[in-house]
């Protein structure tokens, strides 16, 4: 079993969508950890499964399936708000977007109780930004 992780939507939808990173994704969600999703990792997941459904990417019912898997999943979600001055000090060491910026600061918070805690994310740049933070996984 693994420290804790936190979750970030493009690790989220490695595990319920096929893609390159579904093998390791699927595979870190079965480990028996602790798991946790932020509501904007949350919000982001949802709106790409909605708009893969309008476009008509995936048929209705994988679409249903993911969001399925999605509420029985592992995933704990937590409440949380990253401090201000976190973020902008994190903000002129790495070069991220606002919710990937939201995300490192959100799991540097959660890391003050849960020193274990790791950040996954598919995402270069945030990826990236956690290891330089000590969130690596």
């Amino acid at each position: 079993m693994s420290g804790p992780i936190y979750w970030d939507s493009s690790a989220v939808l490695s595990a319920l969508l096929q893609d390159r990173y579904s093998k390791d994704a699927v595979a870190r969600s079965t480990d028996g950890g602790l798991h946790l999703l932020s509501s904007l990792t949350w919000a982001e997941t949802h709106a790409v499964l909605a708009r893969i459904e309008r476009e008509r990417v995936l048929t209705r019912v994988l679409v249903n399936a993911a969001r399925e898997a999605l509420d029985t999943g592992p995933w704990r979600r937590v409440t949380i708000s990253p401090e201000w001055k976190r973020m902008r000090a994190l903000a002129s060491r790495w070069p991220l977007r606002g919710s990937d910026l939201w995300h490192l600061a959100s799991a540097m918070s959660l890391k003050d109780d849960l020193p274990e805690l790791q950040l996954l994310s598919y995402d270069a740049r945030l990826a990236a930004a956690a290891e330089g933070e000590g969130l690596a996984p």
